[in-house]
């Protein structure tokens, strides 16, 4: 099995970035092939703690190959911070190994300034953006109003076709908003201080990806976000403006011809969830607070409180369904450890009805959860390495949740350090 995908089952921030460090082991090339720089994948490996946003979170192991697709919302100031962020921390990054797509389409200043007005507008009615210019990108590169990258060796090319874009995107800016107009001057610092940084890791990844995969290599397809976050499947308005299923891993990659082998979902041990839009089995007060303290639920990249909630097995099965996972990893049940009883969310409860089926997303907001609760352990997991050590009760939760959701639990984390797995089979 050469090509794998490392996708979300549920809202996000599930352990991606750490079951992709652990699994690069078996890997040489790393694909992030969509998303931008909203979200975090938190590494902790010999090297250090590291909460990536927009890197791969193959770029600790030697050599392996990281590349940033086509589909990513490739925001050039942020990647540059990062990468002088992880260098700083002693990790090597080279255009050996990062590699930038050269169509791969570039955030532009103006919409991170297009995403905070337009949630200060909304008031009430915002989306939980991060803020950081991912939805006014997308719907720009899907008018084909963005520069891609490889636009920055043909630098006469790019200044008249930026300033183009900039003539018409200060016409949403000052008339719409009210805002303050760009300048030539500000884009020209913008293309100095971070696009001319970027330039040197800027290359055709797609012919790179194609002579891999001929010459036996295996790849890893990172994705950001979760399958209830997709802009096709996920709790609409209250997604991404990018498909975070492993079905889009191919186009996004830049490598359409490519064959996914394995589907790895990963899910945590119970629910969390940044951002506005309805969460069923959400836990509130005292239960929420503990649980949330316990896991260190704040978000990687904004710091603020993730909601949480019991596991829920309605929105993971449909997770698993979207994904098409194959194998599961189930992150962070040892933060379980010392609950007399372990809230599961089994059903939801539309009206008179009680389904196992998750609802189309008008009707999910006047959904209830239907929770039954197991038993706990008192016991610390963190230094379990094989599943017929773990608490009995321990065993019965994640079987509970396998066969609920109809996928195989292949991999269970007990801590967030690259060596704290248990792989069940």
């Amino acid at each position: 099995m050469a090509n794998c995908a490392i996708v979300g089952i549920n809202w996000g921030d599930e352990g991606k970035g750490r079951m992709v460090d652990l699994l690069t082991q078996d890997h040489d090339v790393v694909v992030r092939y969509q998303g931008g720089g909203n979200a975090g994948h938190t590494v902790i490996n010999e090297k250090g703690k590291f909460a990536l946003h927009l890197l791969p979170s193959g770029i600790f192991r030697d050599g392996v190959v990281n590349i940033l697709g086509n589909g990513v919302a490739l925001d050039p100031e942020n990647l540059w911070q990062e990468i002088c962020q992880v260098r700083g921390q002693g990790v090597r990054l080279t255009p050996e190994n990062l590699k930038i797509s050269d169509r791969a389409s570039l955030l532009l200043p103006w919409h991170r300034d297009l995403d905070e007005l337009e949630e200060r507008r909304l008031g009430d009615k915002k989306f939980g953006s991060t803020k950081q210019g991912i939805a006014p990108f997308y719907s720009d590169k899907y008018q084909k109003k963005t520069v891609l990258a490889g636009e920055l060796f043909y630098p006469a090319h790019l200044k008249a076709h930026l300033l183009d874009l900039m003539e018409w995107k200060n016409l949403t800016l000052t008339r719409v908003y009210g805002a303050e107009a760009y300048t030539e001057a500000k884009l020209d610092a913008w293309l100095e201080s971070a696009c001319e940084k970027i330039r040197p890791f800027v290359c055709d990844t797609g012919a790179f990806l194609r002579q891999a995969q001929e010459a036996g290599k295996k790849i890893l397809f990172e994705a950001q976000l979760g399958s209830l976050r997709d802009l096709d499947f996920g709790i609409h308005p209250y997604t991404t403006s990018s498909n975070t299923t492993a079905a889009y891993a191919p186009i996004g990659s830049g490598f359409p011809g490519a064959k996914i082998d394995r589907v790895l979902g990963v899910v945590k041990a119970y629910s969390t969830c940044v951002g506005e839009g309805p969460f069923v089995s959400e836990l509130f007060g005292e239960e929420g607070d503990r649980l949330r303290e316990a896991g260190g639920e704040y978000g990687a990249k904004t710091g603020r409180p993730r909601r949480v909630g019991a596991m829920d097995l309605v929105a993971t099965a449909y997770g698993v369904q979207v994904q098409a996972a194959t194998e599961l990893a189930l992150t962070k049940l040892d933060v379980l450890s010392g609950m007399e009883k372990i809230p599961v969310c089994h059903a939801y409860q539309l009206g008179d009805e009680v389904s196992t089926t998750f609802p189309f997303p008008t009707a999910l907001p006047a959904a209830r959860p239907v929770i039954d609760h197991m038993p706990g352990w008192q016991e610390d997991l963190s230094n379990i390495r094989r599943w017929e050590d773990l608490p009995q009760a321990a065993r019965d939760y994640v079987n509970r949740i396998e066969q609920a959701v109809g996928c195989p639990i292949r991999y269970i984390s007990v801590g967030p350090e690259r060596e704290r797995i248990i792989v069940k089979y």
